[in-house]
C-alpha cells in the first residue's frame, strides 16, 4: 500500500499529539507537586511490537526506554496476557532501569479485537516505603529502597484490582496521594487507548500500518545519513563521579568508547566502574536510554522520536557494572552517572563534530529533600526538588544559565510560592550565581544560589554531584565552578556537604545551595575580539 506524503505526515503528527494529550492528562490529574508542578514524568504510545509511535515532551532519560516494561511483561507471561481494559504497573530497577520511585503504568490497546499497541507513562511516586521518607541517600541494597514491583496488573477488564491497590497503599507512607498519582497514570493510559483508537477509526488499520512503516523507514534513513557524515574512527572520553555516597573517598569512573563505522555507531560502556555499594547503580535499560539521549542531542535533535530512531546505534553494557547492575545493588540515585555519560558522549565526538558539540553542563539533578511533620497541618510531608544550573558554551554562543540538567529535560523546579505554601520552610534567596560558568571565547552558563530557612524541625537529605569532575570546557575553554552546599553559612556551626541522609535540622537553620556552572568554549583570550555578547 502506497500512501501520499500528506497522509503520512498527518498520522505522524497525530501520534505525537496523542502522546502530548496523554501527558497533559497525567499532569492535570496528578496529586503531588512533583508531577503537576515538577512534571517528573514521560509518556509514549507504542506499537504492538513495543516500538515507539509517539513520545511526549518529558524526561529525556526515559528516551526509548518505556517499551522495556511492556516487552518484559510479554516475555514473562506470553502474548495472550494482554486483555482489553487491563492496566499494569512496573518499577523494578533491574527491568525499567531507574529507581523504585519511577513507576511505569501501561495498558494494551485493542482495535476490533486485535492488539495494535500500548499506552505507557512513567512518573515519580513521592514515596515507595523506603527506609527513609521519599528515598534514601545512603541505601546499600535495593531492599532498603521500598516496594519493588515486577509486572503487576492493577486494573483487570476495566476494574481496579483492590487487593493489589491495598498492597501498595499499606507499603507507602502517603497512600492517598500515591494511589491518586497512580490513577492519574491510569487515566493517561486510557487517553492513549482512546487517541490511538480514534486514529484507527479515522484512517483504517491498513493505512495506519502503512504510515507506521513509512515513518520508521524515513527516520532510519535520516539517522543513518547523519551517522555516515561523522568520520569513521574510535572516540573516547572519561570522567569520574565524586563517590557513591557511602565510600566517600573513591571516585567512580565513567568511560565511553564510541566506534563509528560508516552508517553505524556503537557506544561501548564496558569500561565503567563495577556496581558499587552506594545507590548510584542502574539497570542496563536505563544506561541504554542515557546513551540514546547523548546520541540524539548531538546527532539528530530535530528528528522526531519513533521506532526507527536508534536503528544505527548499538549500546554495549557490562553486566555487573555500575551501569548494568544486578540484584541487590542499590539504585536510588541511578542518574548521577547517566548525566555524566551524556556529556561524555558529546565530549568524545567533539573532535569529529566541533561545530555541534558543547562543553559540559553542571550535570546532575542536585537534589534537595526535606521530610518531617508539618506544624501547619499536623501531617507528615516529604519534598523533592531538583536544582537548575549552568549549561556548556558552544562554538557560536555562551551557555545558558539556570536550566535543568540534560537528564531531566522538561522537569521544572518548584515555584517558590508553591513550595512555601506546602512545606515548613522559606526560600529567602534565589538568584543567578554570577561568574560560575567557565571562561572561554564563549562562556559557560551560570548556576544558581537558592537559600532556605527552616520554619520547623525536620530532616534534610542532599544528593549533589560533579565536584570531582566539574563541567569541563572544550577547545581551550575553562571548566565551570563546582557546586557548593553549606548549612548555616557564616556561623561557627557552618558545615559544607554535598550529600546527607535524613540529617536533623532545626527551626531557624539556613541551607545555602550553589549549583555549578557550565564549561566554556574556546580560548578566553579571544573573547574580546569575538562575537560573543
Amino acid at each position: 500500500m502506497t500512501l501520499s506524503p500528506v497522509t503520512t505526515e498527518i498520522i505522524r503528527s497525530a501520534l505525537i499529539q496523542a502522546a502530548e494529550d496523554m501527558n497533559t492528562t497525567l499532569i492535570r490529574s496528578a496529586y503531588t507537586p512533583t508531577i503537576y508542578e515538577g512534571k517528573d514524568c514521560a509518556v509514549a504510545l507504542l506499537d504492538r511490537e513495543h516500538r515507539v509511535l509517539g513520545q511526549s515532551s518529558g524526561l529525556p532519560i526515559f528516551l526509548g526506554n518505556l517499551e522495556e516494561c511492556s516487552r518484559r511483561t510479554e516475555e514473562e507471561f506470553g502474548p495472550r496476557v494482554w486483555q482489553p481494559g487491563d492496566v499494569w504497573v512496573l518499577n523494578d530497577s533491574y527491568i525499567g532501569g531507574t529507581h523504585l520511585n519511577d513507576c511505569t503504568v501501561y495498558a494494551p490497546i485493542f482495535v476490533s479485537g486485535a492488539l495494535v499497541g500500548f499506552a505507557a507513562s512513567r512518573a515519580h511516586w513521592i514515596d515507595m516505603g523506603s527506609k527513609d521518607p521519599g528515598g534514601s541517600m545512603d541505601s546499600t541494597t535495593i531492599y532498603q529502597e521500598g516496594l519493588r514491583m515486577g509486572p503487576t496488573r492493577i486494573v483487570a477488564g476495566g476494574e481496579e484490582c483492590a487487593d493489589v491497590l491495598r498492597l501498595i497503599a499499606t507499603n507507602v507512607r502517603f497512600p492517598d496521594v500515591t494511589l491518586g498519582d497512580m490513577r492519574a497514570q491510569v487515566a493517561c493510559a486510557r487517553m492513549g487507548v482512546r487517541r490511538l483508537g480514534e486514529l484507527f477509526a479515522r484512517f483504517g488499520p491498513d493505512t495506519v500500518e502503512a504510515a507506521r512503516r513509512e515513518i520508521f523507514a524515513q527516520t532510519e534513513r535520516l539517522e543513518r545519513q547523519r551517522v555516515a557524515e561523522i568520520p569513521d574512527g574510535v572516540y573516547t572520553a572519561t570522567g569520574h563521579l565524586d563517590n557513591d555516597g557511602i565510600t566517600l573517598d573513591v571516585p567512580l569512573e565513567v568511560t565511553v568508547r564510541i566506534t563509528v563505522d560508516g552508517a553505524h555507531m556503537t557506544i561501548d560502556l564496558t569500561q565503567c566502574a563495577d556496581q558499587t555499594t552506594g545507590p548510584v547503580n542502574c539497570g542496563r535499560s536505563q544506561a541504554v536510554s542515557a546513551a540514546r539521549v547523548g546520541y540524539k542531542l548531538l546527532i539528530s535533535p530535530s528528528v522526531s522520536l519513533n521506532g526507527g530512531s536508534f536503528a544505527p546505534l548499538d549500546v554495549v553494557v557490562r553486566e555487573g557494572s555500575m551501569l548494568g547492575a544486578r540484584e541487590p545493588a542499590a539504585c536510588q540515585y541511578y542518574y548521577s552517572s547517566l548525566g555524566m555519560l551524556i556529556d561524555l558522549i558529546v565530549k568524545a565526538l567533539a573532535p569529529a563534530m566541533p561545530d555541534r558539540a558543547a562543553a559540559a553542563s553542571y550535570g546532575d539533578s542536585m537534589i534537595v529533600q526535606f521530610a518531617g511533620d508539618n506544624p501547619r497541618t499536623g501531617k507528615p510531608f516529604v519534598t523533592l526538588e531538583a536544582t537548575v544550573g549552568g549549561w556548556g558554551a558552544w562554538r557560536g554562543g555562551d551557555g545558558e544559565s539556570a536550566l535543568i540538567n540534560n537528564v531531566n529535560g522538561s522537569l521544572c523546579d518548584l515555584p517558590i510560592e508553591v513550595f512555601e505554601s506546602l512545606y515548613p520552610a522559606r526560600v529567602t534567596e534565589y538568584r543567578i550565581r554570577q561568574g560560575s560558568g567557565g571562561d572561554g571565547r564563549w562562556r559557560g552558563g551560570d548556576g544558581v544560589v537558592r537559600e532556605y530557612v527552616m520554619e520547623a524541625d525536620q530532616d534534610l537529605s542532599l544528593w549533589w554531584e560533579r565536584s570531582a569532575t566539574p563541567a569541563w570546557g572544550l577547545d581551550g575553554g575553562r571548566p565551570g565552578t563546582p557546586p557548593r552546599v553549606v548549612l548555616n553559612p557564616g556561623t561557627e556551626d557552618a558545615r559544607e556537604m554535598l550529600k546527607a541522609n535524613s540529617l536533623r535540622v532545626r527551626k531557624g537553620d539556613v541551607l545555602r545551595c550553589e549549583s555549578g556552572g557550565g564549561g566554556g568554549f574556546g580560548d578566553p583570550a579571544a573573547r574580546d575580539s569575538g562575537t560573543a555578547g
